[in-house]
């Protein structure tokens, strides 16, 4: 795989990149990330008495919004017709960590890790807007492309997890 900037032209200038000729195929990528809470957030997040409501149902559909206006937030980023997009959160009570896992899917002529990306920090963010008035010192760690398949580059799979 050829390791060079195409978001560039010859000139330095920052351009979209031209995806015309490139051929639909279907595409999917997963990225993962988590916050860091404290034993109240924890405890109000599991016992649905958070003030706001539904922390992690609101935080599902910010998730979602949030992929589906990547290309209004990250220049450059073509605007894609998503095909799916699916937030889903694991609770580690022992370590007080919310991981959000945000699955894109696309048949198109770019990937979708962006979407992935931006998905699943916005629903990270989410949980933090719901739940900064139990504690402002929540912490976002380790937000990450897990996995995508498809398109020119081929497959990827990163080796390691949160947990």
């Amino acid at each position: 795989m050829e390791n060079v900037f195409n978001h560039f032209d010859e000139q330095g200038n920052a351009i979209m990149v031209d995806v015309t000729d490139k051929k639909v195929t279907s595409r999917k990528a997963i990225a993962e990330g988590a916050i860091k809470v404290s034993p109240a957030v924890m405890d109000a997040v599991l016992n649905h008495h958070a003030a706001k409501g539904d922390v992690l149902g609101v935080a599902r559909i910010g998730g979602i919004m949030g992929a589906k206006r990547t290309a209004f937030l990250i220049p450059l980023c073509h605007p894609l017709a998503l095909g799916h997009v699916s937030v889903d959160f694991e609770l580690d009570e022992k370590n007080c960590l919310i991981i959000a896992r945000c699955t894109a899917k696309i048949d198109g002529k770019t990937g979708v890790e962006m979407e992935a990306l931006t998905g699943v920090t916005t629903a990270l963010l989410t949980v933090y807007d719901m739940c900064k008035a139990i504690d402002k010192g929540m912490e976002l760690q380790h937000i990450h492309l897990v996995h995508k398949e498809g398109g020119k580059s081929g497959n990827y799979d990163r080796p390691e997890s949160i947990r």
